[in-house]
């Protein structure tokens, strides 16, 4: 058995798919090979103890045999990364199977991590460790970890190039139909034809299209301690600040709040330039849209830029909002085809992405509607869904809260550790006054 700090691995093994899958080498889009460096995605779910005493409780055969299911439809997981003739990364869908581990602990109770905040403690305990640059890199890895008050933890390691934080989403969805329906699940085949987001022949990035794309990731090394806080929004404060923008979406509305609460945070001098980055689904952008079902990443980043001093004008939050809303009004399918283009022609940086962005900008990715509360694999909802781990610097991870939390937003912030009281101040402040 392999000890990890307070959590013993018992049990080590690969699962396959249920019945035999196509063998081949799976083409990557650009869209995918931008996530090159970003190594595999932390994720981990928490379920408190059975009320009703049920003795099958996170049934370990259970589970690997819905697994071994979900990887037929999503056979891509159970492959390995590869490098093709071309040089080209690339899928080897040989159906070697995806790793899945069973861990215990006499130690920890899912109360001891009740904060669920992400941190480098909870990837290492909770989040099957593997090495992105090894050969042929596993791309699915699981961990069921049993904690000593009857509670469980499901971890996944799913390598980035396979799969943005939608796809991801149909494949839980279809491990925990197999577990909880077994045959009477129904599961929404993926679509893997990842050709749909090609580069033209040849690549043609559209000029205007370049003043809102952002098509690398500028880290650099911390001036000082980075760390992760979690705050909460509750429902009256997000309807609070989208009322003050205007009726904004929530993106929209919240991202703009997080904005200029980080520039009056980091004291940004007011003529400086600062700049917002997010990433945007294009699913239903380009002409026609993808199918339902795409299975890989389906995102390109975006960049709006502004005065520091224009951000943090009183009063002017509705103007911020609008600058984000309006730049996802832009994105169309030239937009979308110009980014996919910009990425092929864009030379592949393989290095491992570390450190922080630069102070005066900031990316806030939305996980906003995704159902990571309803992964019930039959025995419950989960009581906490989330990132384990947010490493760098500069980054907001916007989440729906939990129902426990009465719902309304998680916000998850990585940044200096320094600015980090005075944002917490900031972020709550200038809204008591709105709720109440």
């Amino acid at each position: 058995m392999d000890r990890i700090g307070e959590v013993v691995v018992a049990e080590s093994c690969l699962v396959t798919p249920s019945t035999e899958t196509p063998r081949r080498a799976l083409w990557l889009s650009p869209l995918d090979l931008f996530y090159a460096n970003r190594g595999h995605i932390p994720l981990v779910s928490f379920y408190r103890p059975s009320s009703s005493g049920a003795t099958d409780f996170f049934d370990v055969t259970r589970l690997k045999t819905a697994l071994s299911k979900a990887l037929v439809p999503f056979y891509p997981l159970a492959g390995r990364l590869d490098v093709g003739q071309d040089s080209r990364l690339q899928i080897n869908c040989d159906g070697q199977g995806a790793l899945f581990l069973v861990a215990h602990t006499s130690s920890l109770t899912v109360e001891d991590l009740s904060d669920f905040k992400p941190s480098p403690e909870l990837r290492r305990l909770l989040v099957p460790h593997l090495n992105s640059a090894e050969a042929a890199p596993i791309i699915c890895a699981i961990q069921v970890t049993f904690f000593r008050c009857g509670g469980v933890a499901i971890g996944a390691a799913l390598h980035h190039l396979a799969v943005d934080g939608n796809a991801a989403s149909y494949f839980f969805r279809a491990w925990t139909a197999f577990c909880r329906d077994g045959e009477r699940a129904v599961v929404d085949l993926p679509c893997h034809d990842r050709a749909l987001l090609s580069a033209r022949e040849p690549p043609v990035v559209r000029p205007d299209a370049l003043s809102i794309l952002c098509p690398s990731l500028n880290l650099s090394e911390a001036s000082g301690p980075v760390a992760t806080e979690v705050f909460l929004l509750g429902k009256d404060h997000v309807s609070a600040l989208k009322r003050i923008c205007g009726g904004a979406t929530t993106f929209c509305a919240v991202s703009a709040h997080m904005w200029r609460c980080m520039c009056l945070a980091r004291r940004l001098l007011p003529g400086s330039t600062t700049r917002l980055v997010f990433p945007a689904n294009v699913r239903r952008s380009l002409n026609p849209p993808l199918p339902d079902r795409y299975f890989g990443n389906a995102v390109i980043i975006l960049a709006t830029a502004g005065k520091t001093q224009d951000i943090i004008a009183p009063g002017g939050l509705a103007s911020v909002a609008g600058r984000i809303r309006g730049l996802i009004g832009r994105m169309d399918d030239e937009v979308v085809r110009s980014a996919v283009d910009q990425l092929e022609l864009a030379k592949i940086d393989g290095r491992p992405a570390r450190g922080s962005l630069p102070a005066t900008d900031l990316r806030v990715i939305s996980w906003l509607g995704m159902p990571l509360y309803d992964m019930d694999f039959r025995w419950g909802k989960p009581v906490a869904a989330l990132r384990a781990e947010s490493n760098y610097g500069g980054f907001v991870h916007l989440m729906d809260a939990s129902p426990q939390d009465g719902g309304g937003v998680r916000v998850i912030v990585c940044a200096e550790a320094a600015i980090l009281s005075d944002f917490k101040r900031l972020l709550y402040a200038n809204l008591q006054h709105s709720v109440l």
